[in-house]
């Protein structure tokens, strides 16, 4: 097991990703503050152990390749901030029928499992930001259910 990473390296790491998100999203709004909600919730809430240097790395890279250019990877992180704004949006005064709600868990189940497998393809944090993934081959089998 690789050693647990310092809290300058933690810091450092966030900051980094934090810079690189805004500027692959063109410091746009609402973009950019769900770009900072996901970090902030994805360093918060996992522990330091999760922590892989070597993702950091391959996802500022990628962000790097979405800020320079408007190829594939700023249209991947311009959906993804999207759908996330859009799941992140409360329910307001409207309350959904149960039937609807069931709908739209099924679709972000979904949605959740394709980058997750994207993640896991490219080796980088989109979803979890520089985390381990904590899913399994077994619960990517229980996630199809």
């Amino acid at each position: 097991m690789p050693p647990s990473p310092s809290k300058q390296e933690v810091t450092h790491a966030y900051r980094h990703l934090l810079r690189a998100g805004l500027h692959a999203v063109q410091y746009s709004k609402p973009a950019r503050y769900v770009i900072r909600d996901r970090l902030r919730y994805a360093f918060r809430h996992h522990p330091p152990g999760h922590f892989n240097a070597a993702r950091v790395n391959r996802t500022l890279e990628f962000l790097e390749g979405a800020a320079g250019s408007k190829g594939l990877e700023h249209r991947v992180v311009k959906a993804l901030v999207h759908v996330w704004w859009e799941r992140g949006k409360g329910m307001g005064m409207w309350s959904p029928t149960t039937e609807r709600l069931e709908w739209k868990k099924r679709a972000y189940r979904e949605f959740d499992r394709t980058v997750w497998m994207l993640e896991e393809s490219m080796g980088v944090g989109l979803g979890g930001s520089a985390w381990e993934p904590k899913k399994s081959s077994h619960a990517l089998e229980a996630m199809r259910v």
